[in-house]
């Protein structure tokens, strides 16, 4: 993890920072001012609300129930990693700020059918015809080496164009870990769920989502075998 992951991930403001910068702390987002901080284990109607909008712009949360659990916080952490935001999942008035924009950020190929996986912002987003349809959560090679199963491996994940060849759909063990329902489009490197899911990379050279994101995916049709995936 680099010393800036680590300021992004420890500094709790709030969504301080970059927001200035990017203009988005406008007249035009009056609908999200005033509202409280919020974080993991609130609850109420500004946790409702939260989770409608972060769903209508493809911060998939799952259901809109008032309760910010640990797949809001997954969709929280996509939107401030999105924006240039920290990366603390507290929804404060600058992370309030782009809830309220109503904005997706762009693919990086244009139009297609294809997941892309940004190891730079540490997000994987689905590209579904011109739009981006989820940006989610992800985390990707620590690009520490370790040791498993006999060998070393250097924790990479590598940068190119691939497309899904193999899934597993259960929980698999192997060199690189333990893998709910993976999805491999690189040698043994998958994209699967898994228990944890940190705003950096974390992972042996695999891209993590949340177990509920992988399930989503699945059903929806977006994660599939020959879906193209694109790492940069």
């Amino acid at each position: 993890m680099s010393h800036i992951g680590r300021r992004q991930v420890v500094a709790g403001v709030a969504g301080a920072g970059a927001l200035g910068a990017l203009g988005l702390a406008t007249a035009g987002h009056a609908e999200a001012a005033g509202r409280p901080t919020i974080q993991l284990g609130s609850t109420g109607s500004n946790v409702t609300y939260l989770q409608q909008r972060l769903n209508y712009v493809g911060y998939w949360c799952g259901g809109a129930d008032g309760v910010f659990g640990a797949q809001t916080q997954q969709a929280v952490y996509a939107l401030q990693k999105a924006w240039g935001l920290y990366r603390d999942a507290v929804v404060g008035p600058n992370t309030w700020g782009v809830v309220g924009s109503n904005q997706r950020r762009p693919a990086r190929y244009g139009p297609g059918y294809r997941i892309e996986i940004d190891k730079a912002r540490q997000l994987l987003l689905v590209v579904w015809g011109n739009s981006v349809r989820y940006t989610l959560n992800t985390s990707t090679g620590s690009n520490q080496p370790f040791y498993s199963w006999g060998r070393w491996y250097n924790g990479q994940t590598p940068s190119g164009s691939f497309s899904v060849f193999r899934k597993v759909n259960g929980w698999s063990n192997d060199a690189l870990g333990s893998l709910y329902r993976p999805h491999f489009f690189n040698g043994a490197i998958a994209i699967h769920g898994a228990t944890s899911i940190p705003p950096y990379n974390a992972s042996h050279g695999c891209c993590r989502l949340s177990t509920s994101a992988q399930d989503m995916l699945i059903a929806g049709g977006y994660l599939t075998i020959g879906r193209s995936v694109a790492v940069f």
